[in-house]
């Protein structure tokens, strides 16, 4: 088969990969003016800097975690963020520290008993918005200071018309244990992310193109190859026949500083509603501190509405969006030389083991 992949992210370099070891030529092309997307890294002065914000690589599922360490050796990071509000600093997530330094409780019971405490403000009602819904789960001391700013400047909206469904857990450990997440398997490539891709699209039946816009030619491109795999956004594709799908976009702020340690943290989360930015990310902490001594870098995030001709980070689920995309579905279901992937392409928040998952299915589906 002759392939064309559109989009030199994960997805589509997973897809190539696999396409290319079966014999098939494949071409890869990329908006943007290098490959690897969103995960993409690059070094400076011996950091490896994520240019979109943060990746830590996080799995359960062992197939996928050996998989993606056939392009790279992983280093033992454990994500534990911090929360700044106003000043005052707590783990992540809500775990005995949280607790500690919120209420001075020092155990599992005393916490406990606490959270039920605050959480009786919302007793025998259903939650109708994210406020009440968080405030249901954890009461509202949390809420106010960790979860609300956040939450909003997150969404752009105020937590009171945002639907409840987006926070249908939090999570609340009863130990002193602040790695965010409770997958087996953890860590962040030696070297960054993009040697990732550049394996994956190491082959010569792959060629790939950067700075090369898929719509400048979409017709050629539709008669010309046997199968496209487009990990763009779905409802771009159609151009918008049925309507707008909603995205959030992100806006990276990033500084090389002449100091050796600026935060002491890879992540910091500002859950206060004043500033303007959700996170700081310094990124000489993915690597325990590697990188010229005395240098540093820091990114700070911005969330933003997204409009067309915007960079679309994520997609916004709830029941409308959903519905509208079914309906784009149906529309894909009618090209079956065009596969749909990715965070853009079938509208889903992947994390990045996810993407690799989807894309092998692809990869079943296609061969």
């Amino acid at each position: 088969m002759k392939l064309l992949v559109v989009g030199a992210g994960i997805f589509g370099a997973v897809v190539a990969n696999e396409a290319a070891k079966r014999g098939h030529h494949v071409t890869v092309i990329e908006k943007r003016n290098h490959i690897a997307g969103n995960i993409y890294t690059e070094n400076v002065d011996g950091i490896q800097v994520h240019r979109y914000g943060a990746h830590i690589f996080h799995t359960s599922n062992k197939k996928i975690w050996d998989y993606v360490n056939q392009f790279a050796e992983f280093n033992r990071y454990t994500n534990s963020p911090i929360a700044n509000y106003n000043g005052e600093i707590y783990n992540m997530p809500f775990n005995m520290n949280t607790f500690n330094k919120m209420w001075g409780v020092k155990t599992p019971q005393e916490a406990q008993s606490k959270i039920d405490e605050q959480r009786q403000e919302m007793a025998g009602k259903k939650p109708s918005n994210l406020e009440e819904q968080a405030i249901s789960l954890i009461g509202r001391d949390i809420y106010e200071k960790l979860v609300k700013g956040y939450t909003e400047k997150q969404w752009g909206q105020k937590a009171t018309e945002l639907p409840a469904f987006i926070i249908r857990r939090l999570p609340v450990r009863l130990t002193y244990d602040n790695n965010y997440f409770n997958d087996t398997y953890q860590g962040i490539p030696i070297g960054g992310y993009t040697q990732i891709v550049e394996k994956l699209l190491d082959n010569k039946l792959i060629d790939v193109h950067t700075n090369v816009d898929f719509y400048d030619s979409k017709e050629e491109y539709l008669k010309d190859y046997d199968k496209i795999i487009f990990t763009g956004m779905i409802d771009q594709f159609f151009d918008y026949q049925l309507g707008e799908l909603e995205y959030r976009s992100l806006k990276f702020k990033t500084e090389e500083l002449n100091v050796d340690n600026f935060q002491g943290n890879a992540v910091v989360n500002y859950t206060d509603a004043k500033t303007p930015f959700t996170r700081i990310i310094e990124h000489k902490h993915f690597e325990f501190g590697k990188g010229v001594k005395g240098k540093t870098v820091i990114t700070r995030e911005y969330p933003q509405n997204w409009s067309r001709g915007d960079e679309p980070y994520y997609p916004v689920n709830n029941a409308q969006n959903d519905a509208l995309y079914k309906k784009y579905q149906r529309m894909a279901e009618e090209m079956p030389n065009v596969i749909f992937g990715g965070r853009l392409g079938q509208y889903r928040y992947f994390n990045m083991d996810q993407t690799i998952m989807a894309a092998l299915k692809v990869v079943d589906r296609l061969f």
